[in-house]
């Protein structure tokens, strides 16, 4: 049985990290989707309600362990048994970034391989952070994130109330 950890800060989910996970599904048995802090960024949702946002995001795609985790991705994912690690690349300038940091899960833990999947085209451009500035100026988030992700903004960021 093949299992993976799809690490991310997912603050918010995106309709890009739902195509990751769902092509996951169909490469993998079993996928386990780990919500993380980015230490260079301020979260917008506490890793609770990401999480449960995610949960919720999910439920038409498939069943799927979702969690918080800290520390190291690689200690996470031994500790959860996993085979392998998925990464989402939008564009080429993801690539330098995510190159290095598998070269050095690498280091970290030989046994669990990183593997990388090409975001549908169409959400290339798509971003959490491009997510909440397009929604913090009442703009049309539609396209991008489920409509549980698109109220959680709104109420989140007071757009109705400002």
């Amino acid at each position: 049985m093949s299992k993976v950890i799809y690490p991310g800060s997912f603050d918010p989910v995106t309709y890009g990290h739902l195509n990751i996970i769902e092509r996951a599904s169909k490469i993998f048995d079993e996928v386990i989707i780990a919500v993380f802090n980015n230490n260079s960024k301020e979260p917008l949702f506490s890793m609770e309600e990401r999480v449960e946002l995610l949960k919720k995001a999910t439920e038409e795609i498939g069943d799927f362990e979702i969690e918080a985790f800290s520390g190291l991705t690689m200690d996470y994912a031994s500790q959860k048994g996993a085979d392998a690690v998925i990464r989402g690349l939008r564009a080429v300038s993801d690539f330098e970034g995510e190159f290095q940091m598998a070269a050095m899960n690498k280091e970290l833990n030989d046994e669990i391989e990183t593997v990388f999947l090409m975001t549908d085209a169409s959400y290339i451009f798509l971003s959490s952070s491009l997510v909440k500035e397009v929604a913090s100026f009442s703009g049309d988030i539609d396209k991008f994130v489920p409509q549980v992700v698109k109220e959680a903004l709104i109420d989140k960021l007071d757009i109705n109330n400002s």
